[in-house]
């Protein structure tokens, strides 16, 4: 896994050249989705991912949830998988208690880890670096379920971000998918399960 350090400057409105990210597809969604519906959106994710055309790599910011299946994705589909990494002062930061066996898991099987500054239990911190991440892709790939941002989830703005943009936008949100109260659990992958590859780390609870 390659490691890089690199900063969109998407803030304030200010849109970098998309032309040199390769036909990134960013990929973002909600945090708190059951761990039945961490499979769904894996699935579904998976299966939109053969049917785009082009080698374009993935990219998600480190983290639970939407971040997760979207990477088991990639990988189950042979793409590459780049992961933002949150940085205090040139230094990766620990990520968020909720977030590590995720973010384990995540750099486990990244292709790349891209370094960017963020407070990682900062929200508007984190959309900020949501927002440089999309800004620099060609497609945007978001497990919304069409509800609006509130204090904690922000996946309505940055799906409006992107359109605001002009970047393309898919929903994935599989019939039967539900959000929890709590963290979703990552449990082990249904396509590394389904394709008999053993479970990368920090795939099972204790």
């Amino acid at each position: 896994m390659s490691t890089t350090a690199r900063d969109n400057g998407a803030a304030g409105g200010q849109v970098p050249d998309r032309g040199a990210a390769g036909g990134e597809i960013a990929a973002v969604g909600h945090a708190d989705l059951t761990p039945r519906t961490l499979a769904l959106v894996e699935s579904a994710f998976l299966e939109r991912l053969e049917r785009h055309v082009g080698p374009g790599p993935v990219t998600v910011r480190c983290g639970a949830g939407a971040p997760l299946a979207f990477g088991r994705a990639a990988h189950a589909s042979g793409r590459r998988l780049i992961v933002v990494v949150p940085t205090h002062n040139g230094v990766p930061a620990m990520p968020p208690r909720r977030d590590r066996m995720a973010a384990g898991e995540l750099l486990h099987l990244a292709d790349q880890a891209r370094l960017l500054p963020y407070e990682p239990d900062h929200r508007d911190s984190c959309v900020g670096a949501d927002e440089r991440m999309i800004a620099a892709g060609g497609l945007l790939l978001a497990a919304w379920d069409g509800s609006p941002s509130n204090g904690l989830d922000a996946t309505a703005h940055l799906v409006a971000y992107a359109r605001a943009r002009g970047i393309p936008v898919e929903v994935v949100w599989p019939e039967g998918a539900e959000r929890g109260a709590g963290e979703a659990v990552p449990t082990p992958s249904v396509a590394l399960r389904a394709r008999g590859t053993a479970e990368p780390p920090g795939a099972r609870c204790s």
